[in-house]
């Protein structure tokens, strides 16, 4: 699909959208509680319906119906459990671990460049500890065998990911287990969540220095009722396009004590708003394009660091975002890991292709709102991953945008 988007002024109040980040982890629970959960959330993505099908496979009865997710846990698994993932790379990372605890042979299906994702040293360690993993096609993950509990250890720099699915994983087996960390925690705000999200239900995971540990035979108590907070990660659109715009948008529905990391697009937008500075993307890499795009239009340098892992997501998005502002008139240069980009007073408009990447079609839209003429953008059907309504919010707010079939 593309999208023709002419210059223009967004105004008015916006709701943030329900945190996929928090949906993945709460219907994970729910499907391995000790009985049914209602869990309100109000918008739904691709991502996460991926999650809701993928536990529906293992054996979870999953209703929707007017924004509430009624999740009957798993009782009975199938023999073989087909999953897919979608392009979610939550999915696959929080539930990989998960179906090594439970046991059943699984085949995992992967979509678009998630099969290109790195799953080491996650793989390696479930192998360690009983699972038999292989690839019997490029997209696809077979499963067998079942974990046991003891000492795991990871890097903490590849990915907070691959910690959450363990820590869903193992208080499944019979038996207590440790997560040892090397090195510094990436991201730590996303595993914060996803501690206090098995609190929620019932299970505590305490962390000694740099390890957990994780209390094994345990079913999650269903709290009964859940609610998914608003998405940070999403409201970031907005919150770039207020500075852009002049002060004019509101996002309502976000809890400023959450622990989603990506909260801190409020300060780092302002910082960039008011000038050069110099932004640590370690603990906030998905803020990049939006961050890059508002720094595209701000006085002064901004340069953006600790961004490498942006290179292995839905596309290479170091690459993809200084192509995007290149081509609207920006100037964005690469570094190895992450973007120098030096601000002008507006850009000129063109053509851009948002390489299947939710964020980036998003930050082209971005975009546009400061452009002398038009963007068009192709793949604009790329909002689907996380943020569906997307186009039918920018035009509600006030952005002039076509929506039209491509070939």
């Amino acid at each position: 699909m593309k999208a023709i988007i002419e210059p223009s002024r967004l105004a008015g109040t916006i709701a943030a959208i329900a945190s996929k980040s928090q949906a993945h982890r709460m219907l994970i629970c729910a499907a391995l509680a000790d009985k049914p959960t209602a869990i309100a959330c109000p918008t739904l993505s691709a991502d996460i319906t991926a999650t809701a099908d993928c536990l529906r496979a293992l054996g979870a009865d999953i209703a929707y119906h007017d924004g509430v997710f009624t999740v009957a846990p798993v009782k009975a698994m199938p023999e073989h459990a087909a999953l897919d993932c979608g392009e979610s790379g939550s999915t696959l990372r929080f539930l990989l671990p998960v179906v090594c605890a439970l046991g059943p042979k699984a085949s995992i299906k992967m979509h678009g460049r998630l099969p290109e994702r790195p799953l080491s040293p996650l793989w390696e360690e479930l192998e360690r500890h009983g699972a038999v993993l292989s690839r019997p096609a490029p997209d696809v993950i077979a499963v067998a065998g079942k974990l046991a509990p003891g000492d795991y250890t990871l890097a903490a720099n590849v990915s907070s990911q691959f910690i959450s699915g363990l820590l869903f994983a193992l208080p499944l087996l019979n038996g207590d287990s440790t997560i040892a960390l090397t090195g510094h925690l990436e991201s730590a705000a996303y595993v914060t969540m996803t501690v206090r999200t098995l609190a929620l239900f019932g299970v505590d995971c305490p962390m000694g220095g740099n390890t957990f540990t994780v209390p094994g035979g345990r079913r999650y108590a269903s709290p009964g009722q859940a609610a998914v907070e608003g998405d940070w990660s999403n409201a970031a659109f907005w919150v770039a396009a207020d500075h852009i715009c002049g002060g004019t948008l509101r996002v309502t529905g976000l809890d400023p004590d959450s622990p989603q990391g990506d909260k801190a697009v409020t300060d780092l937008a302002a910082r960039i708003a008011a000038g050069s500075s110099l932004v640590d993307c370690q603990d906030v890499p998905d803020l990049v394009p939006v961050l890059s795009v508002l720094a595209a239009v701000s006085p002064g340098v901004t340069r953006f660091e600790n961004a490498g892992r942006l290179r292995i997501k839905e596309s290479d998005r170091l690459a993809v975002t200084a192509k995007l502002i290149n081509a609207l008139g920006g100037d964005a240069k690469e570094l190895a890991d992450g973007l120098i980009v030096t601000g002008k007073s507006r850009l000129t408009g063109g053509e851009v292709d948002s390489a299947n990447d939710h964020r980036i079609a998003m930050s082209a839209a971005v975009a546009a709102l400061a452009c002398e003429g038009p963007v068009v953008l192709h793949g604009a059907q790329a909002v689907d991953k996380s943020y569906p309504a997307f186009w039918t919010d920018y035009a509600r707010l006030g952005g002039r945008v076509t929506l039209e079939d491509e070939p």
